[in-house]
């Protein structure tokens, strides 16, 4: 496997890496998600996970003393911005472990250790401060680039990362929930075939025109996508992917009613299993004007369909689709459940235009589901 070292200082490396070697797999395998005092959880088959990237992900490791001490990943991708089309890179699988984390003591040789530390963090963010010029980049870095990442609202430590980078705060998302104790399926709800892929592509590049960050890198992943069609058209569409999330901890109230009680009792068993929660990424949502309220149609078969009971999407709060759902609800008991507290999307612009830059803040995001899970 490809690697390149970029940065040495003092026993520190940053190196580039073409893909997940063993180390890396075994470091984010281990990797515990969310925030302290918050709901915290690790990602199933993390390793499989990361081949839908492809080639396109590859990752920044830092090494100290030749050992893994942490790593992002780069997310390579074009994605459409207000019917641009765009270079753009996602942040992902950020993870650092515990031991790179210098206590301040009054110790001579761990503050000149922690002082080495904090100059080689600076050329780190130095680096990614420049889309254009993060390893694996592009060739001409006059071209507009983009580099983006969603971090949530209580993780500190990554909202200190980006920050010191330079991102900019432009939106924000929520976690949306469904549910249904006996979900059933609509006779109008069917699997798009391979075949009708191309033209429901089509159909997704209209409905986001009007979003930033949009790809459909995903939306037909393993064949997963659901339509709803009315008289042979089309009227309304989603992906769905089946994971499962370890819960590690979920404290106060809301983590005891759903971590310690609703696994007990009947029906509710059924959306939470004790230390686990299995439900579908729903992404590259779709539906023509005037047919969002049949969306908890589709999600109800789709979930039937897949034998699952619940499901989770990322929408930014400042989108029609958000505003259909606040209003029109039938999102099912999870949703009332599962409050989360919000998603800020940064991102850091590269030969990119003030008027477009100021587009980024006024249209909504999409951030796909499958970055999430």
């Amino acid at each position: 496997m490809s690697q390149d070292t970029i940065i040495g200082y003092k026993g520190l490396e940053i190196r580039h890496k073409e893909s997940a070697d063993e180390e890396i797999s075994a470091l984010l395998g281990r990797t515990v998600l969310g925030t302290e005092g918050g709901l915290r959880y690790s990602v199933r088959n993390i390793t499989e996970r990361m081949k839908f990237y492809g080639k396109g992900l590859s990752f920044i490791a830092l090494y100290k003393k030749n050992n893994l001490a942490g790593v992002i990943g780069l997310c390579k991708r074009k994605t459409l911005c207000f019917g641009k089309e765009f270079n753009s890179t996602f942040l992902r699988y950020l993870s650092v472990r515990s031991s790179f984390q210098i206590s301040r003591v009054k110790d001579t040789r761990s503050e000149k250790l922690a002082r080495a530390e904090d100059t080689f963090k600076q050329q780190i963010f130095s680096m990614f401060s420049n889309p254009s010029g993060l390893p694996g980049g592009r060739e001409d870095q006059s071209l507009p680039d983009i580099v983006y990442a969603c971090v949530e609202g209580e993780n500190e430590r990554s909202k200190n990362f980006v920050r010191q980078a330079g991102y900019e705060h432009i939106r924000s998302l929520r976690t949306v929930a469904f549910s249904r104790f006996r979900p059933g399926v609509h006779q109008s709800v069917t699997k798009l075939t391979p075949e009708e892929e191309p033209e429901m592509a089509k159909l997704l590049t209209e409905h986001y025109k009007d979003y930033c960050f949009f790809s459909n890198q995903f939306s037909f992943l393993n064949h997963r996508y659901y339509v709803m069609k009315k008289e042979n058209k089309i009227v309304a569409g989603v992906f769905a992917l089946p994971t499962a999330f370890r819960i590690i901890d979920f404290p106060g109230f809301q983590g005891w009613l759903l971590l310690k009680v609703l696994p007990y009792l009947p029906f509710f068993r059924r959306l939470f299993q004790p230390g686990e929660f299995r439900f579908l990424i729903l992404d590259s949502i779709f539906y023509t004007e005037g047919n969002d309220h049949l969306l908890p149609d589709l999600f109800e078969s789709v979930c039937a369909l897949e034998g699952h009971y619940s499901a989770i999407t990322w929408i930014d709060d400042r989108s029609g689709i958000y505003r259909s759902f606040k209003t029109k609800g039938r999102l099912g008991v999870l949703n009332k459940i599962l409050t989360t507290s919000p998603g800020f999307v940064y991102a850091s612009f590269s030969n990119i235009s003030p008027d477009d830059q100021k587009k980024f803040h006024e249209y909504p995001a999409y951030i796909s589901g499958v970055d999430f899970g």
